[in-house]
């Protein structure tokens, strides 16, 4: 064999360890995300007053009327701000392939109905031991209209991960290595403490909007937060923010 052949299976080795690689970058992740963004925060200005923001959203935004930010583009340009700093301080190269965002796309729509499936096997195991299941967890009412739905879901994919994944998750698992505790440790525990904070914040209990509490819902979206805190430590922002938005959708419509 010729020395400077390189066999097949090396080079869709390489090529998936480059994509792997590259697709965690936070660059890559706010190229995936814009579009996102840019459909919520339009959609919520074109909607008007009936357009209900989702809880992440609100939260962030009160915290900035409270520190004297109150402008209404600022969150969003905070969003990508945070995240062009964030790949600044890797000092990785900013360029990359946009037909990369074609496979994230697709690898979001993947993880996002495997969670579908684990949502549809946790309710059929809570059926078959005879317990009431709500895991379909429908959708906010705020969100009810199809157009408002979608926009809402785009929304919640960007805000809630960056508020519970990229914001919070650190805190926390600073936090407890500040401690003592080991780096996994400080990981798991963080990923666990977020994820049931994550879940509770879907109730009434913190908003106005969210639903009367129900165990089995909890339990479920516990285990989505834990999910998506995985993805967003070993995948990155980009894909954690899009399976949260396409398992919306995807749920939605199952």
């Amino acid at each position: 064999m010729d020395k400077t052949t390189t066999p097949v299976s090396e080079t869709g080795h390489c090529a998936w360890t480059t994509y792997w690689r590259e697709t965690r970058r936070p660059v890559v992740s706010l190229a995936f995300v814009v579009p996102m963004l840019v459909v919520y925060e339009a959609g919520i200005l074109w909607l008007g007053p009936q357009a209900m923001r989702n809880g992440a959203d609100v939260w962030l935004r009160q915290f900035l009327d409270a520190t004297g930010f109150g402008q209404y583009f600022l969150l969003p340009a905070l969003t990508v701000s945070a995240l062009l700093a964030w790949h600044h301080l890797t000092r990785d190269p900013w360029r990359f392939r946009s037909k990369m965002l074609y496979s994230m796309l697709a690898e979001s729509a993947a993880f996002g109905v495997l969670l579908l499936l684990l949502a549809h096997l946790q309710g059929r195991v809570l059926y078959l031991v005879g317990l009431e299941s709500t895991m379909a967890i429908p959708p906010p009412e705020c969100m009810t209209a199809g157009l408002g739905r979608l926009i809402g879901y785009c929304g919640a994919g960007i805000y809630e991960e960056l508020l519970f994944r990229m914001l919070l998750l650190p805190l926390v698992a600073g936090w407890i290595r500040g401690i003592g505790a080991s780096r996994i440790v400080s990981l798991v525990s963080a990923c666990v403490i977020t994820s049931v904070i994550f879940s509770t914040a879907h109730y009434s209990l913190f908003t106005s909007v969210g639903e009367p509490f129900d165990w089995f819902s909890f339990s479920f979206r516990m285990l989505a937060g834990i999910f998506f805190a995985a993805l967003f430590i070993h995948r990155g922002f980009g894909i954690a923010a899009g399976s949260h938005t396409l398992y919306d959708v995807f749920a939605a419509i199952s």
